[in-house]
């Protein structure tokens, strides 16, 4: 043993060592080796090498488990600043760019359009205009003036298709779209003259190969045309929205000189109606003044909000406009004014609408969508948030059920399943009690999204759980899970358990019958080889085991049944009817319904009577007097223990008793009193 002992060390350093080869090791030790009992020791000795490697490297491994898990921890934090710093970065240096290129833009502009003198500009105007079929009277409105133009491609709105060819002139007063004349170079027709108080000019986003556009929006109808390039483009953009920016200045100035000089001239009024009537007019007109700062420019600010992504902006200056015009006269201005904020109302509703799509990211879960409702619900279209909210929320629900991935093991997908849908559930629950508060009409249409949600979660339970066949008891273990975690949505007031009860009803069902018919062949084919032999379990050991298998079963009073050695006084087919029946029940009750109570009662009636007419048949027809005995004994087991056990379980795990198992139970006493008679169980 001592040499032994220390040919280990030496051993460990022979394999630890640099130089070692497999081969040479071998084959140097087949050739040392005297027999087969040199190479067993030498066995011996590397495994109890390979054991002791292991138990150190656990060793380790427990003592260092600490440290990975901190190591690991910290290398996350780590990982998602590193992400927070570099997304900063790129936004600083986005913004820094977006400065310069502004600053450069800014210089070429004004070197490009350089200050020309009032008589210049409407001589370059005169010019150009020749060229333009259609449009002399252009000419007669005073002070218009040529401010940029350019060739353009106009696309449609609706299914970005090209249309044709234009050449746009900005004037300081509107804004006209010619078409070239294709027999004549270098001409141009007439095609729409637009006002640039009732236009709005809109950034389209980039989507190659679309790209370099921008819209004009002129109430109800908008345009959409492409520049040449993108510095053509942000030229077009920046002169449109200075010239409009100049307009209304110049328009305000106007109104200013000419308020003063209006003569102020008493009247003599003979007729009472039209003294009223002249009366209520200049009243009306001055008590709604649009002429402030904040108004004329609200149309632009509101494009320039949405274009930004300031949603809440955009709605602040709508509720402000609908303050200042609450108690005011609906003139003809306000109307006007109203038509103008009406297009805008429609583009902040549509890309609102687009936030809250499906087709966006769903990573932001419930939260997320919260910017977008809310601004929906102060723009009054509560019940179309609602929808788009709910539609938001069951694409996410899909998905995360889509995502997750399949394990092998059924109850732990269960699990996994459960936590993910039901959490997604609660979430979306707070969320919308917190986004529609107050807004009691809301309430139902969130109930019957989480009935649709619900079943989209029980046709992917059902799929795994029932479709693949699955034992009862592993079937009745998920319906637990899942029944445990519908329970929690009660801390919210949402209580599901009802519809689930009924989406999950007809797949319990078949799982049940198909089970009892498996209990009733499998009792069949026992009963078919009955013998009436007492149990021999050869080992005080298997003994102990079925003593504890029926003590779990509920019948306390075993052991009278048992005899000396390892004998059991008890038919091997009534012990194992004992087993199949009470785990059957047991499984059963953890997928009880009220809506299945007379299946699972029937079910029980018809697996019991397949052996109560077992024993009734055997009582009837056994001759030999010590088997008949071994029957009686068995029946005795059966009614008075089995059958008394099933009863109360029942009882307990329903909450009421069931008088088919008391009938039953009597019925099988008549029949053990008195065997002979021929009287069968119905």
């Amino acid at each position: 043993m001592a040499e032994g002992g220390g040919s280990v060390p030496r051993l460990r350093r022979q394999l630890e060592s640099s130089s070692f080869q497999v081969e040479h090791y071998v084959q140097t030790l087949s050739q040392q080796s005297d027999g087969d009992r040199d190479l067993q020791e030498h066995r011996q000795r590397i495994q109890s090498l390979a054991d002791e490697t292991a138990q150190n490297l656990k060793r380790n491994v427990y003592q260092n488990y600490r440290q990975f898990i901190q190591t690991a921890r910290e290398i996350s934090y780590l990982e998602g600043e590193m992400y927070q710093l570099s997304h900063i970065l790129t936004e600083q240096k986005s913004i820094m760019d977006t400065v310069t290129q502004s600053l450069l833009h800014t210089r070429d502009l004004q070197a490009a359009f350089p200050r020309d003198t009032e008589e210049g500009k409407v001589r370059n105007l005169t010019t150009l205009l020749e060229k333009v079929e259609g449009c002399t009277d252009l000419l007669e409105t005073p002070g218009r003036y040529l401010i940029y133009n350019g060739d353009l491609t106009e696309f449609d709105v609706d299914n970005m298709v090209l249309i044709q060819k234009v050449h746009a002139f900005l004037m300081n007063d509107c804004l006209l779209i010619a078409t070239s004349v294709p027999s004549r170079r270098g001409m141009y027709k007439y095609n729409a003259l637009h006002n640039l108080d009732d236009l709005a000019v809109v950034n389209v986003k980039e989507n190659p190969p679309m790209k370099d556009m921008f819209k004009i929006l002129m109430f109800p109808e908008s345009r959409i045309f492409q520049a040449e390039n993108a510095k053509i483009k942000k030229e077009w953009l920046e002169v449109l929205e200075q010239t409009k920016k100049n307009k209304v200045i110049s328009d305000k100035r106007k109104k200013e000189e000419e308020t003063p000089h209006s003569p102020v001239v008493p009247e003599l009024v003979t007729n009472p109606f039209d003294d009223e009537d002249d009366d209520e007019r200049p009243a009306d007109e001055e008590e709604v003044d649009l002429a402030l700062d904040w108004i004329q420019e609200l149309p632009e600010d509101l494009d320039v909000c949405i274009a930004q992504r300031n949603f809440e902006g955009a709605v602040d200056l709508l509720d402000k406009l609908n303050s200042y015009l609450e108690d005011k006269p609906s003139t003809h201005p306000v109307k006007e004014l109203k038509g103008k904020i009406e297009e805008r109302i429609r583009q902040l509703t549509d890309v609102l609408v687009f936030e809250l799509s499906p087709d966006r990211s769903l990573r932001g879960g419930p939260k997320a969508t919260r910017r977008a409702v809310s601004q929906l619900i102060r723009l009054g279209q509560s019940t179309k948030a609602c929808e788009l909210f709910l539609k938001n929320r069951a694409a996410a629900v899909h998905t995360a059920i889509r995502q997750l991935r399949i394990e092998g093991a059924t109850l732990l997908y269960i699990h996994k399943l459960c936590n993910v849908f039901f959490t997604t559930l609660l979430e979306t629950a707070k969320e919308f009690e917190m986004d529609f508060a107050g807004i009691n009409g809301c309430y139902s249409a969130f109930i019957v999204w989480s009935r649709s949600a619900l079943k989209m979660f029980v046709d992917a339970f059902s799929k795994q759980v029932f479709d693949s066949k699955e034992s009862l008891s592993t079937a009745a273990e998920c319906v637990k899970v899942a029944k445990e975690h519908c329970k929690q949505l009660s801390e919210i007031g949402l209580d599901l358990t009802f519809i689930l009860h009924a989406l999950l009803v007809k797949d319990i069902k078949a799982a049940l019958l198909s089970y009892k018919d498996i209990i009733i062949e499998a009792t069949k084919h026992r009963n078919s080889e009955e013998m009436w032999r007492k149990m021999n379990l050869m080992t005080p050991e298997a003994l102990g085991k079925l003593k504890e298998e029926i003590r779990n079963c509920g019948i306390n009073n075993f052991d009278q049944y048992t005899g000396d050695d390892c004998w059991v006084n008890l038919s091997y087919t009534i012990v194992a009817f004992t087993k199949q029946t009470m785990a059957f029940l047991e499984e059963a009750l953890k997928l009880y319904i009220p809506e299945l109570h007379m299946v699972l009662l029937e079910s029980l009636v018809e697996i019991i009577l397949v052996a109560v007419q077992h024993v009734d048949y055997s009582l009837r027809c056994e001759q030999e007097s010590e088997k008949k005995t071994f029957v009686r004994q068995n029946a005795s087991f059966l009614y008075e223990n089995v059958l008394v056990v099933v009863e109360n379980r029942f009882e307990e795990g329903v909450g009421k008793p069931a008088k088919q198992l008391q009938e039953l139970r009597n019925s099988s006493r008549l029949v053990r009193v008195n065997p002979e008679s021929t009287t069968s169980v119905v």
